[in-house]
Formats: structure tokens, sequence, C-alpha cells
């Protein structure tokens, strides 16, 4: 929450046959706004029953679609968030974020106070190409050639993860009303990322069927 940095990690495993090596890593580096998921401090004081129980989501929420124009820098990563070093270990070159994203840290690291800095370094990230650099740029799922440059989607879906706060009522002798934390809310919800990867090989998945 500091940071404000949310970190979605993808291991897929790949496809010997087609000469890939035994999985591919991926990390998506996004902005958490602080009405995405509870506080963890909140979480620890609240306990679950019978939590051995798989549970389903209360609520679903929509698909959210990013373009991931933005490669992150690895050996850097460690000023946005200390957790890119062991999230995204196996994943060095295939960190993708955001530009409008970048802008929200690097404005957030202008206005630290000296006395605590905790600014973030833009050289750690690199713009990458787009359709208006170059014109010849599919996406990979209608690009022919596998060693070609082309802009690969990947989904994913976090099926449970505590989204909310209940609050219950209590009515006390005098009749008056308050509310009090009694539980945790959960959701659901899919991400589509699109970013750019130097040949098709990286992105097969993609593929049109």
């Amino acid at each position: 929450f500091c940071q404000e940095v949310k970190i979605f990690r993808a291991l897929i495993l790949g496809e010997l046959e087609r000469g890939q090596s035994q999985f591919q890593a991926l990390c998506f580096v996004t902005r958490l706004h602080r009405n995405e998921i509870i506080p963890s401090e909140s979480m620890a004081k609240l306990r679950q029953k019978n939590p051995r129980t798989v549970r389903q989501a209360e609520e679903v929420r929509g698909l959210e679609h990013l373009s991931m124009d933005v490669a992150v820098n690895f050996s850097k990563g460690a000023q946005l968030s200390s957790h890119i070093h062991n999230v995204c270990a196996e994943a060095k070159e295939a960190i993708y974020t955001r530009e409008e994203d970048v802008k929200f840290w690097l404005e957030k690291g202008n206005n630290v106070s000296l006395l605590s800095p905790t600014g973030v370094d833009g050289s750690m990230f690199e713009v990458l190409p787009q359709t208006s650099d170059l014109p010849d740029l599919q996406r990979c799922k209608l690009c022919a050639d596998r060693w070609k440059p082309c802009i690969c989607s990947y989904s994913l879906s976090i099926e449970w993860y505590p989204c909310m706060l209940k609050y219950c009522k209590s009515r006390d002798a005098g009749g008056k009303v308050s509310s009090y934390k009694c539980g945790i809310r959960s959701c659901q919800k899919g991400y589509t990322f699109d970013y750019y990867v130097p040949q098709k090989q990286l992105c097969l998945w993609d593929e049109e069927t």
C-alpha cells in the first residue's frame, strides 16, 4: 500500500515441440488503488470460519483490459516495490507496466519529503514500441511469422480475493444503533494484458484457433 503497487505474476508451461523452455514467466505491475483490496492490518484482525472450505466469490467484477506499454528494469525494481525482486525473479526480461501508472509513481516520488526519500528513478522504465512506431506491428494472433515482433495478449482471472470489509449493525440498551467490522466481502475479477514482444515465439498461446 505504501507505494501503491500491484503485481501479477503468471507462469506459463512451455510447449517443447515448439522449441520453448519448461515455462515462461510474466510480471504485470500496475497502480494499486486504495479501494481495491482491504488493508492487511484489517485482514489480520478478522478470523475466517471453516478456513478449509472452497469458497465462491460473492461479487464478480468486470473485466479490465490494460495496455502495458512500458518495460520495467528488474535490477532497479526494488525502488518501486521490494516485492518485485522476489515475485518477478523468473520474469526478469518480461516485466511490464503502463505509462499512466509510471507518471503517477514519478509524480508521487517527486512529492516525497527529502527526510524519507522513497522516490522512483525514471531510468528503470523503458517505453515499448507501439503501432504508431511500427506500422506493420500486428497482434500476435494475426501474425503469421513466428519470429516477427507483435502485440501479445494474456488473460488471467483472480477467482477469489478480499475486496471489501463487511459491516454489521448492533443496538445498545438505549436503542442507539452502531456499526462494526464483522467480516470480509470477496470478489472475482478478470484481466487482459496487451504488451509488445520482439517475436511471436514468446506468445504462442495467443494464436488464432
